[in-house]
């Protein structure tokens, strides 16, 4: 059985939507979660720290190479690359020329592609000013994974995901409520 990645990426407004999604996922959760939060790396830290207290699934922060487990759930610090692992796909944290974001969305995204022949992948592009992640998102989407734009009608800034859908039409736009329910039947047994 392909193991199922959940990729989430966000910006403004991005902190209150990921804590409203991940409060939702069950313990039986079997898809493994990623997330890019643009976020200034001084407060990293304690922004896993409050989901590692606050959430029933086991909360990481991608400090060094990790293979990516069922019912765990993977913030990334800075620029993160998913890749071929051993035994499943493995995330790793990269150097990467100067991005204008920390963590880059797209980096994480468009290094996921790769892993579509031996993954289910699902891609969220959730709320943030600019454009980080709609190249990545519409990557993924033309390779076969499953994506999704927040609408505007729940995103808090309709930046990213506005520009998502601008560049390719066949990703889905769905409010904040629906991307939860799409999640938690994507990793459901």
């Amino acid at each position: 059985m392909k193991l199922k990645i959940v990729l989430i990426g966000a910006s403004t407004g991005g902190p209150g939507h990921l804590k409203k999604i991940l409060s939702a996922i069950s313990t039986t959760y079997t898809g493994a979660i990623v997330i890019a939060q643009h976020m200034n790396a001084t407060f990293i830290p304690s922004f896993i720290s409050q989901f590692q207290n606050e959430l029933s699934l086991p909360v990481h922060a991608v400090d060094q190479r990790m293979s990516l487990k069922q019912s765990n759930i993977y913030i990334c610090p800075q620029n993160c690359h998913l890749i071929r692992g051993d035994f499943s796909p493995s995330i790793e944290p990269v150097k990467e020329g100067e991005t204008p974001y920390n963590p880059s969305i797209d980096t994480l995204f468009s290094s996921s592609v790769a892993q579509i022949k031996d993954t289910e992948i699902l891609a969220v592009l959730l709320t943030g000013i600019g454009h980080d992640g709609a190249n990545g998102l519409s990557e993924l989407q033309k390779n076969g994974a499953t994506c999704i734009a927040e609408s505007e009608k729940s995103a808090i800034v309709f930046g990213m995901p506005k520009r998502a859908v601008e560049i390719n039409p066949n990703i889905v736009a769905l409010a904040l409520d629906d991307i939860i329910q799409t999640i938690k039947k994507f990793g459901e047994s």
